[in-house]
């Protein structure tokens, strides 16, 4: 029952913008380490972006700093990640990450593809 559900991924060009977005259930979201991942074909699966509970934490892969922005919203058990400014190497999957003590989930991911 627990789900971790992206949604508004899609073909983008380079240059542009897209917001992926990321529905929880089933747990008690507000208390959970909201993160994004990202895997490219061939390429080991690799932290994008994460957010603490109230947002008094936040990290950032060095690779999308001034570019991408994550933000949540515990009212609607949903974390957003702004990608700006894409470039053809953000191209991948982006999956949703949730961390609770011993308890992690992830979402099923969503297809992003920055091409001309």
């Amino acid at each position: 029952q627990v789900q971790l559900v992206e949604s508004g991924g899609g073909l983008v060009q380079p240059g542009g913008s897209l917001r992926v977005s990321c529905a929880a259930s089933g747990f008690t979201f507000g208390s959970y380490f909201m993160s994004w991942y990202r895997q490219a074909p061939g390429q080991e699966r690799e932290l994008v972006a994460g957010m603490s509970r109230f947002g008094v934490i936040t990290k950032y892969a060095d690779s999308v700093k001034g570019r991408f922005t994550i933000s949540r919203d515990n009212l609607k058990n949903t974390v957003y990640l702004q990608m700006n400014s894409l470039k053809l190497e953000d191209t991948a999957v982006y999956y949703c990450h949730a961390s609770f003590n011993d308890n992690v989930y992830w979402g099923q991911g969503t297809q992003v593809t920055v091409s001309s």
